[in-house]
């Protein structure tokens, strides 16, 4: 405020007033048929009635019959109607003629608390609450009153003519019946009908008023009671307030109110209710209702413009592929310390033998009920649940998958496939132990949702067996050049003849075997990991010892120069996806370890940035293992191996950290185009901060 630059300076204070004095009697009447510029001030009112605990007040007002704007024909005709030719004091219109009209009231708003009449006097502001704001509309009680005599005179007309045909002394019977207890239920029904509301309304009497004009000596009188009696500041406390409390009345506190949701049936789904909820509880909410989905509709049931890559990662947390489509997991269903509604068996053993329903379809179109309980040993009712959520019965077919498979999303998604496999794999595995039986069982004709479960075990092995036939050759001789590049070569002594000698060594076994075992049945198929070994299996790291392939090395290789900065789980991803993606039938890379995958990284001119991770942090050890590629012959590798020395400090920094350490390193040539190549190259920005790439879900 003493800032001489103020936009707004004070330039007058007022002094404000409560006033009492028609606190609970002052009313606002508000015209809204009627434009403001034609008052009511000058017209003659008549009568004037009230009815105070509804706040609903009823005003006469004479009509000027003599302007030239009143049709006088009009208004003889309405009069007509309302009263007849008779001459009666009870008669509406006493003139023969429609020469006044009513105003009936109707509460603007219930809450007046906020709302005030103010009279600005000598610089002084005094306020007056208002008890209630009522809007004034034309009344059309008479109209009712000319229905009403109409139908009395037809009912007149009426008994007139049925009592000459009705005979005096005629005797009635008269039944007597006696209404019954009213229920709690039915009173309360009753209690808030519009009848009941109405005939409440009615009950109360109307207070008769005296109407005085605006420049009548009583409203000059009363005028005087909207300004405060009591100036004196000590008695109007009202407006001695503390701030707090001062801020407190201008925006009380919001009243939280109970919302009281429709009971709807147990089986309905409101999706305006479903869309509220956050992406993975409407995924999860969606498959525990429908069951088994293709990924399409799903996406057409969630709300448009969803990120179709957010709902794959949902998707994956609630429920298992099963022929391309997407089946709800047993433990969604099933929860924990639950268990069957039919026959009370324990959710665990619930969820392995729904389990083991799913694995079945994966491998096969039609399942008989009676070799599957057969198995699993459960009781009908909990097995004919678990192929009704999945299956229809066919005739003489036993229970068809409810979809056809979706070979669509298979190929759009191929690396969601494979890891899907490889979980189903593990689920087989437990299955197997748990059940007692071997896939071998139920080898037959199937027809399911991705290659490799369309192929054996048997034929997985002949088809590697041939393969490795194929590639024989070709490998053995990719091998002894290896063997003859490194091989010792000496030369002849200065002076004399130079020649030169290869030295030729014994290849060992172990070698040749480890070589040849690129093509045998540890490796892929179809870029899909065979049934016996997995291509890339995070929980064997027992590949010490032994080389990776050019062909993985040139993956690496051309892998970091186009992404620059990758954690291990990343470069994971990166490589099934490069598998799933090459034909039928080749197979270049072998068994492939997470050992061996880290040396050639190392080994592909990249490091290892030991990112601070904080101790909270939810990333896995994939995830903070990263590695950065350290020199690809670029002037610009000083600017990340800067960039990756500082990450090594903090997993998060400012650019303007990163900024003065590249000018304190290299000088003042760093441009602002250098340093947004870098950040785009390795890093990503949330919240103000920058990240390496695969620190955290972008």
């Amino acid at each position: 405020m003493a800032s001489g630059d103020e936009d707004d300076p004070i330039i007058q204070e007022i002094d404000v007033y409560l006033a009492k004095s028609l606190a609970d009697k002052l009313y606002l009447f508000q015209y809204p048929v009627r434009p403001a510029s034609m008052n009511y001030d000058d017209v003659t009112h008549l009568s004037a009635k009230i009815k105070p605990k509804q706040q609903k007040v009823e005003l006469e007002v004479a009509i000027d019959t003599m302007s030239p704007n009143y049709c006088r024909s009009k208004g003889e005709q309405i009069a007509l109607n309302v009263d007849g030719t008779s001459i009666e004091e009870s008669n509406t219109f006493s003139t023969k003629m429609m020469d006044k009209q009513t105003f009936s009231s109707i509460q603007a708003t219930t809450n007046t608390n906020r709302y005030a009449a103010a009279v600005f006097h000598k610089g002084e502001l005094h306020l007056t609450p208002l008890h209630g704001i009522l809007q004034m509309r034309p009344g059309f009680s008479y109209l009712d009153k000319a229905d009403s005599k109409h139908r009395e005179r037809e009912a007149a007309n009426e008994a007139g003519d049925s009592s000459q045909d009705e005979a005096e002394d005629d005797i009635k019977q008269i039944t007597v019946r006696f209404a019954r207890p009213e229920s709690e239920q039915a009173r309360q029904r009753r209690i808030q009908s519009y009848e009941f509301l109405q005939k409440k309304q009615a009950e109360e009497p109307w207070v008769h008023l005296h109407y005085h004009s605006l420049k009548d000596g009583r409203s000059e009188h009363e005028r005087q009671y909207l300004y405060c009696q009591a100036m004196d500041t000590s008695e109007n406390t009202e407006l001695v307030k503390t701030p707090r409390e001062y801020l407190a009345m201008l925006m009380p506190p919001l009243a939280e109110e109970k919302i009281v949701k429709p009971v709807g049936p147990s089986n309905v789904l409101s999706m305006a209710q479903l869309r509220t909820l956050p992406l993975g509880d409407q995924v999860k909410t969606l498959m525990k209702n429908v069951k088994v989905m293709p990924f399409a509709n799903l996406m057409g049931l969630l709300a448009s413009g969803t990120d179709s890559t957010a709902v794959l990662r949902c998707i994956q947390q609630v429920a298992l592929l099963v022929q391309g489509n997407w089946v709800v997991k047993s433990d969604v269903l099933y929860p924990k310390s639950t268990c069957s509604p039919h026959s009370g068996v324990p959710a665990e053993v619930l969820c392995r033998g729904r389990d083991f329903v799913m694995w079945r379809f994966t491998h096969e179109r039609s399942l008989m009920r009676k070799e599957v309980a057969a198995i699993i040993k459960l009781p009908p009712e909990d097995v004919k649940e678990f192929l009704e959520q999945m299956a229809v019965p066919r005739a003489n077919r036993g229970w068809e998958f409810l979809l056809s498979t979706d070979h669509d999303f298979v190929k759009k998604h191929p690396d969601v496939a494979q890891r899907q496999h490889m979980l189903w794999m593990g689920i087989q595995n437990k299955l197997e132990k748990v059940f007692n039986f071997s896939k071998e069982d139920f080898l037959q004709k199937k027809d399911t949702q991705t290659e490799p479960q369309c192929i054996s075990g048997e034929q997985r092995l002949k088809a590697a067996r041939e393969n490795a036939r194929e590639h024989h050759a070709s490998l053995q001789k990719d091998l002894d050049a290896r063997r003859l590049k490194a091989s010792p070569v000496s030369s002849a002594p200065s002076g004399t003849d130079a020649t030169v000698r290869i030295k030729e060594e014994p290849v060992s076994d172990s070698e040749e075997t480890m070589d040849t075992s690129s093509a045998l049945p540890n490796g892929s198929l179809n870029g899909y990991p065979s049934a016996e070994s997995p291509i890339m299996d995070p929980y064997n790291d027992h590949g010490a010892g032994q080389t990776s392939t050019p062909e993985l090395q040139d993956f690496i290789r051309n892998t970091f120069r186009k992404h620059f900065v990758l954690c291990l789980s990343e470069v994971k991803r990166l490589f099934n996806l490069h598998l799933a993606s090459l034909p039928t039938g080749h197979c270049v890379f072998g068994h492939v370890t997470d050992r061996m995958l880290q040396d050639t990284i190392l080994h592909s001119h990249c490091k290892q940035i030991l990112v601070p991770f904080p101790p909270q942090s939810n990333a896995s050890a994939d995830e903070q293992k990263v590695f950065g590629l350290w020199e690809s012959g670029e002037t610009f590798d000083k600017h990340r191996q800067i960039l990756f020395e500082i990450f090594m400090k903090n997993y998060r920094v400012r650019r303007n950290i990163i900024q003065t350490k590249l000018t304190q390193e290299l000088g003042d040539g760093v441009t602002k185009s250098d340093i947004d190549r870098l950040l785009k190259e390795c890093c990503i920005s949330l919240g103000g901060m920058w990240y390496l790439k695969g620190t955290v879900q972008s």
